[in-house]
């Protein structure tokens, strides 16, 4: 068992593939021009599976794959299918685009649930978030997801003035179909050009909701980051990630594994503990791990407050949204 001072027992491990990306969204990776790290710098196949084996052997029950874009990563199906042997739940968050041609793998690996990042139903607008002309090819790929019996949860970042206007269209999408829409508020990250005007809060998310649409509240499952939601009469739902206003750290069971083996206890943590260079050199890696939950903060990396109104992310010490792996 993994646990950290405050008695949160973490078994969900979130691992980044790569820090590279398909994308240049900027509120991830804000520079058309970036230094990915070298290959020789990335966790290979047999040590991510080696040390995906150390957190399952503690307790961990989920692993969900993370980027960058985890699917550009040249050997991501062999990582994949090498997890999907492992007695845990796999699932993957992705942008989208390498659906169609995966999908034998994500199939074969026992992949139930894949959250795709999707910030905008309009085609015009898909391009100036991301700078790539393929919303046609991702929506595609969410049909092919459904045809398969794959579950879908659509990822959202709400900013406001960009695409605050397309909650209700998001959620007439779910009408007929069996979706989930996450919205979440932007939080801030080193490189992303945060500011609290930016940022539609719960609050102005569920008032826009309900402006259209009676909304009941869903009993949240243990761990749960995200508020769920349903409105009767339609296959899918919605839930709000609510970070900055009404975040969710007392029930935090969550790990992060960067691309580069380091390990994050909080998405917001200002330490790191590099955990690929203690492997490769033959040390054992299980007491770094303890040692680092141990360490965790109560609620948001010890950095951030309640009054985000305030708050000047230059003040925060962190990386970037793509080399944490979100």
């Amino acid at each position: 068992m993994i646990a950290d001072s405050f008695g949160r027992v973490h078994d969900y491990l979130r691992i980044s593939l790569t820090d590279n990306c398909n994308f240049r969204c900027f509120y991830c990776m804000p520079d058309e021009d970036y230094d990915f790290t070298p290959a020789s710098r990335l966790m290979q196949p047999a040590e991510i599976l080696s040390i995906a084996k150390t957190f399952m052997e503690q307790g961990v029950k989920k692993i969900r794959l993370t980027g960058g874009e985890p699917l550009v990563r040249k050997d991501a199906a062999e990582i994949i299918l090498g997890l999907g042997k492992l007695p845990i739940e796999l699932v993957i968050t992705t942008n989208g685009t390498r659906i169609a041609e995966m999908l034998p793998v994500l199939l074969e690996a026992g992949i139930k649930t894949v959250n795709i990042s999707l910030d905008t139903l309009q085609a015009e607008k898909f391009l100036l978030i991301t700078r790539r002309d393929v919303f046609h090819q991702v929506r595609s790929n969410v049909e092919l997801l459904l045809q398969h019996k794959i579950s879908v949860k659509i990822n959202m970042v709400v900013m406001k003035g960009l695409n605050d206007s397309e909650i209700k269209d998001f959620i007439d999408w779910t009408r007929h179909n069996p979706i989930q829409i996450r919205f979440i508020e932007f939080m801030p990250f080193a490189g992303n050009k945060w500011t609290s005007n930016k940022m539609f809060s719960l609050d102005e998310i569920l008032k826009t909701v309900e402006q259209h649409f009676i909304v009941l509240p869903v009993k949240s499952a243990p761990n749960d980051t995200a508020k769920a939601f349903m409105i009767p009469g339609h296959e899918g739902s919605f839930a709000i990630i609510s970070t900055m206003t009404a975040p969710f750290c007392s029930t935090c069971n969550r790990m992060r594994l960067t691309a580069d083996g380091k390990l994050k206890n909080c998405l917001f943590s200002v330490g790191e503990t590099d955990l690929l260079s203690a492997f490769r050199a033959g040390q054992d890696i299980l007491p770094l791990i303890k040692a680092s939950i141990w360490s965790k903060e109560k609620a948001l990396g010890g950095q951030l407050g309640q009054n985000f109104e305030n708050l000047d992310p230059q003040t925060l010490s962190n990386r970037s949204m793509i080399t944490i792996g979100g």
